[in-house]
């Protein structure tokens, strides 16, 4: 109903502004070009639902209805020469207008054959009606008006074209930056839970003759080890498929809410240090966690963050590290939140440092949060330490009460 609505007053207006030029030139003959020239240019503004819908119609309505104008203004008013020429150029500078329009919004092609009729028409009608340097002048000021208008229509196309091809690479860098961010989470996530797993597995299989409940034991770690990781890979796809399953939820009125959907569990954080710990010394490495300073709630990403820093990590001794014990040092501080991982293997030589995306990942969460990474071995020699320092936001200031008075 709107749309047709909008098209019956595109073709009224249309109607309309064809019966313009006999009204000002008919209904004022006495008057000069310019009040005639004033007249069809506020009249442009009729054409303009058919403007938008086609506007090359529009601009041969206005061809039109501007040349009426000019040829239809008897000579006999004209006071003088400049009078013709204001007469003649704020006519046409209505078709200008839609010029303009034409080569911001439709095809290179459209646009130049818009071009095309406009000058053809303007210059055969002001070479028939204008005479000596009369002539010159209203030929030059219609090629400049004519310039400008289409300079302005391109101008604002380019600058369109170019917000969209903007807006593509903002979208396209989006994905991007999520995916890495979805690669950081599987890897640290899947490389501790495997490494367990593959420890375990080899505990048991060596002792699954001689101690079956040493055995039974690396059996049931790696049983819960697969589950917590099947969990957060769970959740890790939930969350990528939520947005399309909210869309599908809002465009499906009256349906009842997605069943045996995997619950959204928080993401894992410093908090959940002692499991991980835990978990870790199910494999065969004792982690000292030492606390220090205000512990409060961090930021959800420096939380995850410092987090997956110690669980990389950990999956870093676990592998490669030879060693059977380490320490996990967090310091809340005021301004920074300190984490340290250090122990006491076999150093660079075996941490896996120069293989692999580990301390890569480790290293592009701390650069998104602005913190400084550093991992490498202990300079007192034997062992390999990581220490990130991650900026904490300042606290917001307390209100101090205001006397009003």
């Amino acid at each position: 109903m709107t749309r047709t609505k909008a098209k019956a007053m595109a073709c009224g207006g249309g109607v309309l502004y064809l019966f313009v030029p006999g009204l000002l030139v008919g209904g004022a003959p006495r008057a000069s070009g310019t009040v005639h020239a004033i007249g069809s240019l506020l009249a442009v503004s009729l054409l303009v639902g058919v403007l938008r819908r086609m506007p090359l119609l529009a601009l041969a309505m206005t061809l039109f209805g501007s040349t009426a104008v000019v040829v239809g203004t008897p000579s006999s008013v004209h006071e003088s020469l400049s009078v013709s020429y204001q007469g003649q150029f704020l006519s046409y500078l209505a078709v200008d207008l839609v010029l303009g329009f034409i080569v911001a919004t439709c095809t290179r092609r459209a646009s130049l054959l818009a071009a095309a009729a406009s000058f053809t028409v303007q210059l055969l009608v002001i070479g028939g009606f204008a005479h000596g340097d009369n002539l010159t002048v209203n030929v030059v000021i219609s090629l400049l008006a004519m310039a400008a208008s289409a300079t302005v229509g391109l101008l604002s196309r380019e600058r369109r074209e170019h917000a969209v091809v903007l807006r593509s690479q903002e979208v396209a860098e989006a994905v991007t930056a999520e995916r890495l961010r979805i690669a950081r989470e599987l890897h640290d996530m899947v490389a501790h839970s495997i490494g367990i797993i593959a420890i375990q597995a080899g505990a048991g299989s060596r002792v699954i003759q001689t101690r079956p409940e040493a055995a039974r034991e690396a059996l049931r770690a790696i049983e819960a080890t697969s589950r917590e990781t099947l969990s957060g890979l769970r959740r890790t796809l939930v969350a990528l498929r939520q947005a399309d399953l909210d869309e599908a939820a809002t465009g499906a009125s009256g349906a009842s809410g997605a069943s045996g959907q995997a619950p959204l569990v928080p993401s894992p954080g410093l908090a959940d240090i002692e499991r991980l710990a835990a978990a870790t010394a199910d494999a065969g490495v004792r982690v000292d966690v030492r606390l220090s300073g205000e512990q409060r709630p961090l930021p959800a990403e420096i939380d995850l963050s410092a987090y997956r820093i110690v669980q990389e990590s950990l999956t870093n001794v676990v592998r490669h590290a030879g060693t059977g014990r380490c320490r996990v040092a967090i310091d809340y501080g005021d301004e920074e939140l300190s984490v340290e991982i250090v122990d006491e293997g076999r150093g660079a030589t075996g941490n896996g440092s120069a293989h692999g995306f580990g301390i890569v990942g480790m290293r592009e969460r701390v650069s998104l949060l602005h913190g400084h990474l550093s991992a490498g071995p202990r300079p007192e020699g034997g062992g390999f330490r990581v220490t990130a320092r991650l900026p904490l936001p300042l606290p917001a200031p307390v209100g101090v009460p205001v006397d009003a008075r």
